[in-house]
């Protein structure tokens, strides 16, 4: 039996990209996957994809905007009817929102990518909650981004918007972890999809010359491996990692593949989290005044 034989998965974003990659995993391990975007013509390409890759697997596309809480609530019924259950989310579906200056952009569009980004991590795993809790047991996995963890000039709606996800999953991955649901945020790497389009279509006086090289760079050697990421992810939806809640991991950096061999050092532990850094970790002693 394949290792997510029997479980169901609800993927948001999941008609390109690192979405698309992921349900094709969960389905390859034997996941019956329900996969979600606001453009219905994609959904119908992406299933027929998964498909192909998986003959025998149950793959179904439903169109949903994860910003709108009535779009989510329908969602996830459609997913428990058409599949059976929800076992596992991975809320992926993001945006990099407007590029640019804060005092410049515009506000509209600052506002919609925190509500794509955030609100509607936040909408899913809510609803999601009300099938995981009641049958104690769930994987939520969230995708995070470099903006998580370091300051990005230019792309401060993305930045923002991920940086409070990675919080919102720790939060939540103590508020539930009696229920028997692990919560855990993955950093896929630099990946080359849409994304990267929009900062080399932005170009250098918008995105910031250092940001934008850089992504010209990370175009031509091609990025990082999504594929690994996906595995990633896979892991963290199986009972391989059972005892994993609360982390932000690296798919590129962290030696997950080992992970459950520390789940006792990881458990309490504020390693892979988000913590504010003070003279101490730095071997300073500033005293108090």
């Amino acid at each position: 039996m394949k290792r997510l034989g029997g479980k169901c998965a609800l993927v948001t974003g999941g008609t390109q990209g690192l979405g698309l990659e992921v349900a094709s995993s969960l389905a390859a391990e034997g996941a019956s996957v329900m996969i979600c975007a606001r453009d219905e013509a994609r959904l119908g390409q992406a299933v027929e994809v998964i498909r192909a890759a998986t003959p025998s697997a149950v793959v179904n596309g439903c169109r949903a905007d994860v910003s709108d809480r009535r779009d989510v609530a329908s969602l996830v019924r459609h997913t428990c009817a058409e599949l059976g259950g929800l076992d596992i989310l991975f809320a992926n579906a993001g945006i990099y929102g407007p590029i640019g200056p804060i005092d410049e952009v515009d506000m509209d569009e600052w506002v919609f990518a925190l509500n794509i980004n955030l609100m509607g991590v936040v909408f899913c795993c809510r609803e999601s909650l009300s099938v995981m809790k009641q049958q104690r047991s769930g994987k939520i996995i969230i995708t995070s981004g470099g903006g998580a963890t370091k300051p990005m000039p230019n792309f401060s709606a993305y930045a923002a918007s991920k940086a409070g996800v990675v919080r919102f999953a720790e939060t939540l991955a103590h508020e539930v972890q009696e229920y028997g649901i692990a919560v855990n945020v993955v950093a896929p790497g630099a990946l080359n999809t849409r994304l990267l389009d929009q900062v080399l279509e932005a170009g250098p006086s918008k995105a910031g010359k250092a940001f934008y090289e850089s992504s010209m760079r990370q175009r031509d050697s091609g990025g990082d491996s999504a594929r690994q990421a996906a595995a990633l992810c896979a892991f963290l939806a199986s009972a391989d990692s059972d005892g994993i809640t609360g982390k932000l991991i690296s798919a590129r950096w962290d030696p997950w593949e080992t992970m459950t061999e520390h789940v006792d050092e990881l458990r309490g532990s504020d390693i892979y989290t988000l913590r504010r850094i003070v003279p101490d970790d730095r071997g300073k002693v500033w005293g108090k005044p």
